[in-house]
């Protein structure tokens, strides 16, 4: 067997013109899928950065939020009644929106505004620069270093700013676990400092943060927010139903399948077609072959070996070419929103193997059916 595999092989690498054919399509195909999925990934993860960031393991919402930015105001009472509902350890409200600021150079920049609960600053950040307590002090504001934080101008302790014609001090220079979606950067600062220095409606709850004094009062603290009228979700609740709103009602999602898609068909069409070719080039080889007495099943070894190793082959440079890309991609556009999960790189290897099995199946097909005679007498 392994002489017959080390005879493929030769045969395969051999036309090297075919065989680079065979894996410039493939390596193309997983190239545009592992792309577009990874794409999607890291949009989804991005999406969720504010959940990830307070990880709070309870949020409560109204019933209408389908994503954290486009929060529903919650009225006074709800926090109280919640910190009254058996198994809640604690619950502290949370501000989210958007202000306009004025940096010191006269030009306006959008930003992403978390207020904190003013007395356990529940969900702050990772502090670099400065101290946490400061966000206290008049006019406090803590910036979170990402990817957007030039865009407010490379602030440093002390910088200010203008929100609303409020003055506006830089306390704290922060990090966290990922950078928001939509390319704004993000300032933490109190609960009421916020909903004082930013219009807003009558409510200024954005959301109630629970701690649940175990995991098991999870279930009842919902069911009891939910005669409230409103929804508690987990953690990780809250993440998928952000991620099933941008795939499920965005076009986002379908044009991703889509594309995920037609680079299969891309991949298989170009595939198929070139070992098909390199097959019936090398009818001849495998004639002889059978004529010298291989056996049917000993040439379906053959190119199944052939298929398989063009196909991971392919595979290995398509997920390489895809993260150097990706790489200099980051490093020339830090808010580039992309990520490979193993949930990509399964989709795509999975995919390779049906590339591999649909082109066997044409080639098996063919090798069986000739006959020895067939080749001599040519």
């Amino acid at each position: 067997m392994r002489g017959i595999l080390k005879i493929a092989y030769k045969l395969l690498v051999n036309d090297r013109a075919k065989f680079a054919a065979l894996l410039v399509g493939i390596t193309f195909a997983v190239f545009l899928m592992i792309q577009m999925t990874s794409i999607f990934a890291g949009i989804l993860s991005k999406a969720s950065a504010t959940v990830t960031n307070v990880g709070a393991k309870v949020w409560v919402m109204d019933r209408a939020v389908m994503t954290v930015a486009n929060s529903i105001p919650l009225p006074d009472y709800v926090l109280d009644a919640v910190r009254s509902i058996d198994g809640v350890k604690y619950a502290v409200p949370l501000y989210s929106g958007v202000a306009l600021v004025k940096l010191r150079s006269g030009s306006y920049q959008a930003v992403t505004v978390l207020g904190l609960d003013d007395t356990s600053l529940f969900g702050r950040p990772e502090i670099l620069e400065g101290q946490i307590e400061d966000i206290y002090a008049d006019n406090g504001f803590v910036v979170v270093k990402d990817e957007e934080f030039l865009k407010l101008d490379n602030p440093r302790l002390g910088t200010e700013f203008e929100v609303n014609d409020h003055r506006g001090v830089i306390v704290g220079i922060a990090k966290v676990a990922t950078s928001g979606l939509f390319g704004l950067p993000t300032l933490y600062t109190t609960f009421n400092r916020a909903i004082q220095y930013i219009p807003s409606t009558r409510y200024t709850i954005s959301y109630i943060l629970v701690e649940p004094k175990s995991a098991e009062a999870v279930p009842y603290i919902k069911g009891q927010v939910a005669k409230l009228g409103y929804e508690a979700l987990t953690e990780d609740e809250f993440s998928r139903r952000i991620s099933d709103y941008y795939k499920y009602q965005t076009g986002l999602g379908t044009n991703i399948l889509l594309m995920t898609i037609i680079s299969f068909i891309v991949g298989l069409s170009i595939s198929g077609q070139t070992f098909y070719t390199f097959i019936l080039e090398n009818l001849d080889k495998f004639g002889a072959l059978k004529a010298i007495g291989a056996k049917s099943s000993e040439l379906v070894y053959m190119i199944l070996f052939q298929a398989g190793f063009t196909a991971l082959t392919g595979y290995g440079l398509g997920i390489g070419l895809c993260a150097l890309l990706i790489t200099i991609a980051k490093i020339r556009l830090p808010s580039y929103a992309s990520m490979i999960t193993y949930f990509n790189l399964g989709l795509a290897f999975v995919m390779v193997l049906i590339i591999a099995a649909v082109s066997s199946y044409i080639a098996v097909r063919k090798v069986l059916k000739i006959e020895p005679f067939d080749i001599f007498r040519g």
